[in-house]
């Protein structure tokens, strides 16, 4: 499976949120139970420490099981602390020794005006 490509923008000091739905070659839902997942945000592809890892583990990323979403989301607080960059990152969901990579491609995040 390639993976797709997107762009996403995070505003520092809000609420970061963004259901995917995940579907087959035929359109149809893949269910999602039993499968982890895990993103890092990372300023360049080589980088050895990530901005921020989103995961199942700490409850970042939220696996909707038969319905096939896969919701992102990132408190303000952490927002907050994420300073205004551009980067780069990758969405794998796990399910077993199989690792499939979903989405990869960059973000951006927006400095807060109000404050």
């Amino acid at each position: 499976m390639t993976a797709g490509t997107y762009h996403f923008t995070i505003e520092q000091g809000s609420t970061f949120s963004r259901v995917i739905t995940y579907k087959d070659a035929s359109g149809s839902l893949v269910n999602l139970a039993g499968y982890s997942a895990l993103m890092h945000l990372r300023k360049k592809v080589d980088d050895a420490s990530t901005i921020l890892e989103l995961s199942t583990a700490n409850n970042r990323i939220a696996l909707g099981g038969s319905a096939g979403t896969i919701t992102l989301t990132i408190s303000a607080t952490d927002t907050a602390n994420l300073a205004a960059v551009e980067g780069v990152y990758d969405l794998e969901l796990i399910s077993g020794a199989v690792v499939d990579k979903l989405l990869a491609g960059t973000f951006t995040v927006k400095k807060e005006v109000t404050r």
